[in-house]
């Protein structure tokens, strides 16, 4: 998330934007049998908050959304239920919405960097299908999708929605003889049943995020971050007051 928080940040967690979650037992903590629930929050997630979440990746298998009880990202939310957002020569954009979203800073500096030079590895972006090609300078449009949306699945989009579908219905997908089946039945549309989200560190050369493991299930988040209460410089030892107390993303 550098330039925004730096090693050494320590940040306080507001849980009451979405509510903190409730978990029915104790099994999140030895397996994936876990049920949970959250009463209304507050409001909604904004564009450009920061928030805390546990990695959707779970041993290494970054073919499906796992919850990893013992990962905690932070990444700021460019794009909301609802949102169509892309990438567009490095540059974070929703369809309808002027605002800047994420660190420009960074986007404008992977906007001069040639194809070329970049590693392969970190340039090919999520769904690395033989379809869209996307990378982290040109992505999308992709519909993020919120709660009740019910969206048509064809052989064009499964790929962007596939492991949201699995988390959702426990159930496999498979696509052969023209067909798409979930779990051994034909579907052509399918009503999600939770929000998502697109999120994105402000480093963009090197960030582990959205652009490669896929939207953010709503329950998997923590928190907004709601300030850093104290900063210690870590070759120094000092601390550095001027971003105690302060709102990354005012």
């Amino acid at each position: 998330m550098e330039p925004t928080l730096k090693t050494g940040d320590y940040i306080l967690v507001n849980k009451m934007i979405l509510v903190p979650r409730i978990f029915k037992d104790w099994k999140f903590l030895f397996d994936n049998n876990w049920e949970m629930k959250r009463l209304k929050g507050l409001r909604a997630i904004r564009r450009n908050e920061i928030l805390v979440f546990n990695f959707p990746i779970s041993n290494n298998d970054w073919n499906k959304i796992e919850m990893d009880f013992n990962a905690h990202y932070v990444k700021r939310c460019v794009g909301i239920p609802g949102d169509t957002f892309c990438i567009e020569n490095g540059f974070y954009k929703v369809k309808g919405c002027t605002d800047t979203l994420g660190a420009y800073c960074n986007q404008l500096a992977l906007s001069t960097i040639n194809d070329s030079t970049l590693n392969k590895v970190v340039f090919n972006c999520f769904p690395f299908d033989s379809i869209h090609h996307w990378t982290i300078k040109n992505f999308g449009a992709f519909y993020i999708p919120k709660v009740n949306d019910s969206i048509n699945i064809d052989f064009q989009n499964i790929e962007l929605y596939r492991k949201m579908i699995v988390y959702e219905t426990g159930k496999k997908i498979e696509t052969k003889n023209n067909i798409i089946t979930l779990g051994g039945k034909p579907f052509k549309e399918y009503v999600f049943k939770m929000n998502y989200y697109f999120m994105a560190g402000d480093y963009v050369f090197d960030s582990q995020d959205s652009r490669y493991w896929g939207l953010l299930p709503e329950d998997h988040i923590i928190g907004k971050v709601a300030f850093i209460w104290k900063s210690v410089d870590e070759d120094t030892g000092k601390f550095r007051w001027e971003r105690m107390m302060k709102d990354p993303a005012p």
